[in-house]
């Protein structure tokens, strides 16, 4: 039976503790599991039988949050990682070699352009940067060298709403994976591999968690790519030496991304999520569909007063009828655009740095996604490394403030801008 959205945001991968009847997922604080005897053990490490060897590769609490995240955005399986970068090197590490390059939007968080040009060039990997509002230099970027395409669903810091189904017709006749970073829009106001992306990334920390307590990420794999098609994924296609020539692609099918990313991705780069980290983010996601429909509602009615208040220059929000993505907006993501925007302010510089200071409601943190509200200069922080022309195109200019509105009640947050603004 097909469940809703609702249901499985709070039934997907938990099942009572078999040993006491625990109805919540228990917290697994354990770095290893008895084998019955040697041949389990030996057909555990051969990868042919499933189960757990070693909290490095997997644990029981994490692999319920594993399989809650892939139901609800509709794939075959996850992998979770210790960060969202984490799950950004691991969506790319079972595709990419020296040489290879990938096509990446301009509309990036700082934290990932910064991974992306600096921490992976060391790597022999190379970020081809691209509007994404134009699908026709997408195509034209992508060379013989190119292993993936990278968006983000709804695009931080401006809440910029990708075309995710233009892209990934792009992709596709490239015959090569869509990678869609879902971190705003979560999967209740945006499922990726529904519109054609090969691969979700999360970094979990932000709205799927949403009280601000732990870090994490996710990789989340549709299983529909054939990565023997092309011969461009060797990692997916080609005898595996470490697994005695085993071909994941051919011998797991549509699980074969989900197998490598922990049988050889966190076996060897330990980007491992820790069992307690799971735990709360797995009771957040509970919650999800509730907290994501406030963080619209509220969203909208600050975005609306802010554009009419004359202090403000300009509202960057997706829901808004003056924003050129507007229609895009409704079309892609009809739930809503999210709870993240970006302010521009007449005054400048000078005037994000004294809002952020005086603001007494929204916390200054360098963070999304939580219950409070949240505020950031991003051209002095997450943005800093970037040149002005850089954040000029991420939508982070000097005059720019990130607002991640939470779900208190929109007057009192009205009311503390307002002073703040005063």
């Amino acid at each position: 039976m097909t469940q809703g959205f609702d249901t499985l945001q709070i039934h997907a991968g938990a099942h009572p503790d078999p040993a006491t009847g625990a109805r919540q997922v228990p917290i697994y604080q354990t770095t290893a599991y008895v084998f019955r005897d040697a041949d389990h053990a030996a057909a555990l490490f051969n990868l042919q039988e499933v189960g757990y060897i070693y909290s490095r590769l997997t644990n029981p609490t994490v692999g319920a949050l594993a399989d809650r995240i892939a139901a609800l955005e509709g794939g075959a399986g996850a992998v979770c990682t210790s960060s969202g970068h984490a799950a950004q090197l691991m969506a790319l590490y079972p595709l990419m070699g020296p040489g290879l390059n990938i096509i990446a939007s301009t509309r990036l968080y700082g934290g990932t352009y910064t991974q992306f040009t600096q921490v992976f060039k060391r790597f022999g990997w190379e970020a081809k940067f691209v509007d994404f509002d134009d699908p026709q230099a997408v195509a034209d970027a992508i060379d013989d060298n190119t292993r993936a395409i990278f968006c983000e669903s709804l695009a931080n810091p401006a809440g910029v709403p990708t075309d995710i189904p233009a892209i990934a017709k792009v992709a596709s006749e490239a015959g090569l994976p869509l990678i869609v970073d879902n971190t705003s829009a979560t999967p209740y106001l945006c499922n990726p591999i529904a519109m054609g992306a090969t691969l979700v990334v999360h970094s979990t920390t932000k709205y799927l968690t949403g009280n601000g307590t732990v870090t994490g990420g996710a990789v989340v794999d549709s299983g529909t790519f054939d990565w023997s098609a092309s011969g461009k994924f060797p990692s997916l296609s080609e005898p595996e030496p470490a697994y005695h020539g085993l071909k994941f692609h051919e011998a797991l099918g549509g699980m074969a991304y989900t197998f490598y990313s922990i049988a050889v991705g966190l076996r060897d780069l330990g980007m491992t999520m820790n069992p307690q980290a799971a735990h709360y983010t797995l009771m957040g996601i509970e919650t999800l569909s509730l907290r994501m429909q406030k963080h619209v509602q509220n969203a909208q009615k600050i975005a609306e007063w802010l554009e009419a208040d004359p202090r403000v220059e300009s509202v960057s929000y997706a829901g808004l009828p003056s924003s050129p993505y507007h229609d895009r907006a409704k079309a892609v993501y009809p739930k809503g655009a999210g709870g993240l925007f970006t302010v521009a302010l007449k005054g400048g510089y000078d005037a994000c740095v004294s809002l952020v200071d005086k603001l007494e409601l929204f916390s200054h943190v360098a963070n999304l996604g939580d219950t409070r509200s949240l505020i950031i200069h991003s051209a002095s922080t997450t943005h800093r490394q970037l040149s002005p022309e850089q954040r000029e195109a991420a939508g982070a200019g000097d005059n720019v403030v990130r607002l991640s509105i939470g779900t208190e009640d929109p007057a009192d947050l009205i009311a503390d801008l307002d002073q703040a603004l005063s």
